[in-house]
């Protein structure tokens, strides 16, 4: 009766009931609330569906993300294998290929002013850097952080590993993949707040046809010129180009299709349950991942507003020809930024187009948000 007793005894001291603590809880009902954000509301659920699993999975059985010298048999947890993907930033260079075979720079080589919108999207960068610098982080902490405001995942989790943050990678990579999410609702206030009605009503002129020969180009010439000025952008520009390349090229079809579908499914599953798991309390529930969540939310409204502002100062210039909303398409959320642009523009006017003008910024935001990320690893010597 006694051995019936202790094994009984045994079977539920080893259920998750007895090790499980407030933070892990909480953790789990966050997850829960993610998971309903995606499957509901579809939010991003590409992205938050596998995020939130991966969140919910290590709260429950945190051995799922130990390291291999931890554990009695010298075997890691499964999602730790997958994190070291992340931490060798293998999985978002495959991201930015995958981003690129699927992306038409089309809009962004017709208007090659949408250079200057993406750009000026990257105003909330520098302002979270410092802001990061005056909350105590220290500069590769608060570089790594900053980030977010490009409202890319990919970026903010290849910059945090390059620079030694993985400590912080977790919650710079939850805060920034769920301000991508949440660009429906952060954006369209902004906007609305900066421009006017009449402004917001600026129909655009339609964009100029853009031949075979120009798109197969642009991949070559961004990625000679961007790399030979910032080398550590490479891997991130790199792969985009060599992605769009396969699509604009036409003559490998089969590589087009992987990396665009299967590839890039493989890989946003790897990384999405990975950084999740990268969520336990102890790691989570502390002040610092209060100011990154708060630090990138001030990121992405200076993005948004820096977007908008540059595109009504061009407003002027042109003599009312560009509609300033397709600056806050300059964060690089593509293609739902470029969307909000159109959704808000839509509302203002039914009539008025704006996608493929917004567009351009849009995929230009990827391209200064990779340049940024460089220009930091330059300033650190990575």
């Amino acid at each position: 009766m006694s051995y019936v007793t202790e094994t009984l005894s045994n079977l539920i001291h080893q259920t998750a009931f007895f090790n499980l603590t407030w933070g892990n809880y909480l953790m789990i009902a966050v997850a829960c609330v993610f998971l309903f954000l995606a499957i509901k509301k579809g939010f991003e659920p590409l992205l938050l569906v596998p995020i939130a699993f991966g969140m919910l999975l290590v709260n429950i059985y945190p051995d799922i993300m130990a390291r291999p010298e931890d554990m009695s048999n010298g075997v890691g947890g499964l999602l730790h294998y997958f994190y070291l993907l992340d931490e060798w930033s293998i999985l978002p260079s495959l991201i930015f290929m995958g981003v690129g075979a699927m992306t038409d720079f089309g809009p962004l080589i017709a208007n090659p002013k949408s250079f200057l919108l993406g750009a000026a999207a990257q105003l909330g960068i520098y302002v979270a850097y410092f802001l990061a610098i005056f909350m105590g982080f220290n500069g590769k902490a608060a570089a790594a952080i900053s980030i977010i405001g490009g409202a890319d995942g990919p970026t903010s989790i290849f910059l945090a590993g390059k620079l030694g943050q993985t400590a912080l990678m977790g919650p710079i990579a939850v805060a920034a993949y769920s301000y991508m999410s949440l660009v429906p609702i952060i954006q369209p206030p902004i906007m609305k707040l900066c421009t006017t009605e009449k402004e917001r009503k600026i129909k655009m002129d339609q964009l100029r046809p853009v031949s075979k020969l120009e798109k197969i180009l642009f991949p070559i010439v961004i990625t000679i010129v961007v790399c030979l000025i910032l080398p550590t952008t490479a891997p991130l520009v790199g792969m985009l180009m060599l992605g769009n390349l396969f699509r604009e090229s036409g003559v490998v079809k089969q590589l087009t299709e992987t990396a665009s579908n299967a590839l890039m499914y493989i890989v946003v599953i790897l990384l999405g349950t990975s950084v999740g798991a990268s969520t336990s309390a102890e790691a989570f529930l502390n002040l610092d991942t209060l100011k990154i969540v708060a630090l990138g939310l001030v990121a992405f409204a200076f993005g948004t507003f820096g977007g908008v502002m540059l595109g009504k100062l061009m407003c002027k210039l042109s003599g009312g020809k560009i509609n300033p909303l397709i600056g806050s398409a300059g964060v690089s959320a593509v293609p739902m930024a470029a969307r909000v642009s159109q959704k808000v523009g839509a509302e203002a006017d039914p009539t008025n187009f704006l996608l493929m003008h917004a567009m351009g910024p849009n995929v230009a935001g990827v391209i200064g948000t990779a340049v940024a990320a460089g220009t930091f690893m330059a300033i650190f010597g990575v």
